[in-house]
């Protein structure tokens, strides 16, 4: 079959697509990157321009585009296969940006249970092993069928080729079952990474606010503890949401940043619904709603948020009536794929 080109108006580049490829995964092989997600065609973080051309598309949701939105020339990088040369608007991100994913095998190196359904897998990658990553990214597990498991990475970049996830168990979940019930330290298996486009930018100075819901706190944790090591201060507030009390984890954390980052970071817990002997005096119901609670006034704000798709969704559709900039909104959806047997994140 042949090979299709697609040009980027935005900045002039033009890539070569491959009969089996995305446009999104053409851009990416190139070396280049825009933003970008799940790659299930369910977040909307790689949503672009169709400025000409014609495209067909692998399975997505219409909660990602919509077809009003396909209609008036919208397109869904990671899903759309061009079917002729094809010119699209999508801002790329800095050339300094790494897109060099690889395929490499790790063993376990530690298992720790942080709450009864949250276990913290640690991996060692092989001695002389280069893999650089930035805070935020996420790596996918590769299954022997060849399908792929997402987890984010909730650990800074260290010397010592170490990679921390926060895995929760998933019900029915094959992959999450496996970690919980049957993997042993030395297992090896193999991963592809690094992926995504969830990392602070360092170009702004403009206050904070950090939304975790879930295990969508691993890439915040990630992203605050690499500001750390940096010695990198910005106002900022985090936002982190679970059901109760019993599925926090790492709070000794909190403290720890408050005394490093003094008066520029401020935290909240929020529990959506807490258990009748949690003693809960702290803020209640949806964690995003307790963010507007607090700043009713989004305009000079910065938005990193991170977890299932239902909390994504209600910020990129309410938070810019309270005044936010959706290109100052920066997501990880941690999003399902079809066959519940193997979630995304």
């Amino acid at each position: 079959m042949t090979e299709f080109q697609v040009t980027n108006q935005t900045t002039g580049r033009k890539y070569s697509v491959q009969p089996s490829e995305t446009i999104l995964d053409a851009i990416l092989r190139h070396g280049y990157a825009v933003s970008y997600s799940c790659r299930n065609g369910t977040c909307a973080a790689c949503k672009a321009d169709l400025v000409s051309g014609r495209v067909v598309y692998d399975e997505y949701s219409k909660s990602a585009l919509s077809d009003e939105e396909a209609a008036d020339g919208a397109v869904l990088l990671c899903r759309a296969h061009p079917r002729e040369n094809v010119e699209i608007r999508a801002p790329e991100l800095s050339p300094l940006f790494n897109a060099n994913i690889q395929k490499l095998p790790c063993r376990i190196l530690g298992l720790n249970r942080l709450t009864h359904d949250v276990m913290e897998v640690k991996l060692r990658l092989p001695p002389r092993t280069s893999f650089h990553y930035i805070a935020g990214q996420y790596i996918d597990i590769m299954m022997r069928d060849g399908r792929k498991r997402g987890f984010s990475i909730a650990n800074p970049p260290a010397a010592e080729n170490i990679i921390v996830l926060q895995v929760r168990h998933v019900p029915k979940g094959r992959f999450t079952t496996y970690v919980f019930q049957s993997m042993k330290i030395g297992d090896i298996f193999r991963f592809e990474g690094p992926l995504g486009t969830f990392f602070l930018r360092d170009d702004s100075d403009q206050p904070l606010i950090m939304i975790a819901g879930g295990t969508g706190f691993a890439p915040i944790h990630a992203i605050i503890e690499n500001m750390a090591a940096k010695n990198i201060h910005r106002k900022m507030h985090l936002f982190w949401g679970v059901r109760a009390r019993q599925d926090l984890y790492h709070t000794d954390k909190f403290e720890a940043w408050k005394r490093f980052f003094g008066d520029d970071f401020d935290s909240t817990l929020v529990l959506s619904e807490p258990a009748a002997d949690d003693d809960w005096h702290g803020e209640a119901g949806w964690v995003h709603d307790a963010v507007l609670r607090r700043y009713p006034d989004l305009t000079q704000y910065e938005i990193y948020a991170s977890g299932p798709p239902p909390m994504i969704d209600v910020i990129r559709e309410t938070f810019p009536e309270y005044g936010l900039d959706l290109t100052n909104l920066y997501y990880d959806s941690f999003e399902f794929s079809s066959d519940t047997l193997y979630p995304s994140r």
